[in-house]
């Protein structure tokens, strides 16, 4: 397929990999590292890094063994040096593995070398419910990276902002923390292809739909389902405005909180647990500052306190949609 072709129309997991095609062919500093990742292991399971390593090498698209604390400590060690990594971690759930190097190493490195090093590398790795495949492969854990002073965190919502924004990290100087949300891997959206290195700037959220009466804010696939809502709730006379936050750390709070001035209400969500999530922290920078303004209290939207079920009418359960979106929106605006 040509080049021509290939950038014609693309899918989530085809901007992820057309993203790192485009950087590896820019920069040599720029890696790629993880489980199964080269061709000859047809481009990890989940075919994000297909092709790669056969135009690029597997020097520079090197499979490893199923050892994360080894791999992702390997890579982090070669961002020290100076080199660009991007380190895939299969699951979300495993990157616990290497939580050690990437919260005591990556995180810290600036900080700790008073701004003299940095640690310029990209971990990818893929979450979420709706696989059923399990409590150990399904989390969403991007609140813990927030927490962790130093990394990036960032969660594309449809495939041009997943190629902008994973451009962004690899290029970034700090670590960042770059999720897939399974639920978008398996969509069948298409768009057109962004030019090569078009990037999208973290740590700046976007207004994917402008509206009066409340402001839905999450990140990831929870975008489009908050769209759609949007589309069914102005036909009953609500007009929704929907913010989609693209990078959870650095948190963009000026636009949410424009946004939560102008509407009176707002409405959190993400497939992250509820219960200690993002939303929390969200929701508490909109009462400080916002609340002689609100109209109602702040709606969260998450998954409940468990791990995710194996089973599929459970997972089913766990799982945040379009009708309890819906429903917390209903329940603000009264």
């Amino acid at each position: 397929m040509s080049g021509a072709a290939q950038r014609r129309d693309i899918n989530f997991v085809r901007a992820v990999n057309l993203a790192m095609h485009d950087a590896l062919e820019v920069d040599p500093d720029v890696f790629l590292i993880g489980e199964d990742i080269a061709d000859e292991e047809d481009g990890g399971i989940w075919k994000a890094t297909a092709g790669l390593s056969s135009k690029f090498g597997t020097a520079r698209v090197r499979s490893t063994p199923i050892a994360e604390e080894g791999f992702v400590a390997a890579a982090i060690g070669a961002a020290q040096a100076g080199l660009r990594p991007v380190a895939e971690v299969m699951l979300m759930g495993f990157i616990t593995l290497a939580m050690d190097a990437i919260h005591n190493t990556a995180a810290k490195w600036r900080y700790m070398t008073a701004g003299r090093g940095s640690v310029p590398i990209t971990i990818r790795t893929l979450a979420g419910a709706g696989s059923g495949i399990g409590a150990q492969h399904c989390d969403q854990l991007e609140g813990w990276f927030a927490a962790s002073p130093g990394l990036k965190v960032v969660q594309p919502s449809d495939p041009l902002e997943a190629y902008g924004l994973l451009t962004s990290s690899i290029f970034d100087d700090d670590p960042v923390i770059f999720v897939e949300q399974s639920a978008l891997t398996g969509r069948p959206l298409r768009m057109p292809a962004p030019a090569p290195g078009t990037r999208i700037p973290l740590g700046k959220a976007n207004v994917s739909r402008t509206g009066t009466d409340v402001s839905v804010i999450g990140y990831g696939a929870q975008i489009a389902d908050a769209l759609i809502v949007a589309e069914e709730l102005a036909a009953e006379g609500v007009s929704v405005e929907v913010v989609d936050l693209r990078t959870i750390a650095p948190f963009d709070a000026e636009t949410v909180l424009t946004s939560v001035a102008k509407t009176g209400r707002a409405v959190i969500v993400h497939e992250a647990r509820t219960l200690f999530g993002p939303s929390a922290e969200i929701a508490a920078q909109i009462y400080r500052e916002l609340f002689g303004q609100l109209e109602a209290p702040v709606e969260r939207v998450g998954a409940p306190f468990t791990p995710v079920p194996a089973s599929k009418p459970l997972e089913n359960k766990y799982m945040v949609g379009p009708a309890e979106i819906k429903a917390a929106i209903q329940q603000t605006v009264g």
